[in-house]
């Protein structure tokens, strides 16, 4: 069943495109990857679809959820759908936690936002939801630099599955991670993925991520979509140009994990 319907979107700043009519589906439970070197338009196609653009861009098209176009969502309507429906996980992950609130405190204020529930009941639900993504539920009381990168990467996947949602986009989630981490955390959301059973929108460089974890890709080159298909087609039939050159330009997964074996001992997360 198709979960997501982006149709004829372009997004567009002072009449100059930055996205050209880019077209695709997502369905339940798939995972989607939009590949393609920076500036190709990834990131701001996904930020279109949850009303996230900058204030001097525009977006037109339509992006269809359960029916209803989400460009035409009003604020309000908007900021009800993401967070519960539809959650993001960014790249920039320190900025989605305030220095000055512990942990706690960020996955309190979601819960009071959008759910009537008693303050023992959400400290709950916060500590389940840390702990389902290996951290240990005291991260509770602590605050965002106490944490490293990874465990504050893993804080902001816990906070955008904290309802549930339908839909997941990840925007470049391992980009500021070092390597063994980057692998952990893409793991762990292929996991959290098979358990709730949501969508994946993942937008990333790295083609090894994609071989690994993707079930349908987009290539984009400058707001363009150039070839799009399952895994298999596009990685080892790629057709257009472009998608050829980025393929030969990146290592294959199992060079990426034969380096992070180091020397013969095995990494749970690269195999």
């Amino acid at each position: 069943m198709t979960l997501l319907s982006v149709n004829h979107l372009s997004v567009q700043i002072a009449g100059r495109p930055l996205v050209s009519d880019v077209s695709f589906d997502i369905q339940q439970g798939e995972w989607l990857a939009i590949i393609g070197q920076s500036g190709s338009g990834k990131s701001v196609t996904a930020s279109a679809i949850g009303h996230l653009l900058a204030p001097n861009l525009t977006a037109s098209g339509e992006a269809l959820y359960m029916g209803e176009n989400l460009l035409e969502f009003s604020a309000k309507k908007m900021r009800r759908l993401r967070g519960t429906s539809i959650s993001y996980v960014f790249q920039d992950y320190q900025g989605s936690f305030t220095p000055f609130h512990t942990i706690g405190r960020h996955f309190d204020e979601f819960l009071k936002t959008h759910f009537r529930l008693p303050k023992r009941e959400r400290r709950n639900r916060a500590e389940r939801a840390l702990e389902s993504v290996g951290l240990k539920a005291e991260m509770y009381g602590r605050y965002p630099f106490q944490l490293s990168g990874g465990q504050l990467q893993r804080s902001s996947i816990a906070l955008a599955l904290l309802a549930k949602p339908d839909l997941l986009i990840v925007d470049e989630p391992t980009a500021a991670l070092d390597s063994i981490s980057a692998f952990k955390v893409l793991r762990l959301l292929a996991d959290l993925q098979q358990e709730t059973g949501c969508a994946m929108l993942f937008i990333t460089h790295d083609l090894r991520h994609v071989r690994k974890h993707a079930d349908q890709i987009i290539v984009m080159k400058q707001g363009a979509i150039v070839e799009q298909g399952d895994k298999e087609s596009v990685l080892d039939r790629p057709q257009h140009p472009y998608t050829q050159s980025l393929i030969a330009a990146s290592p294959s997964l199992s060079e990426a994990s034969d380096l992070l074996r180091g020397g013969g001992s095995v990494c749970h997360y690269c195999n």
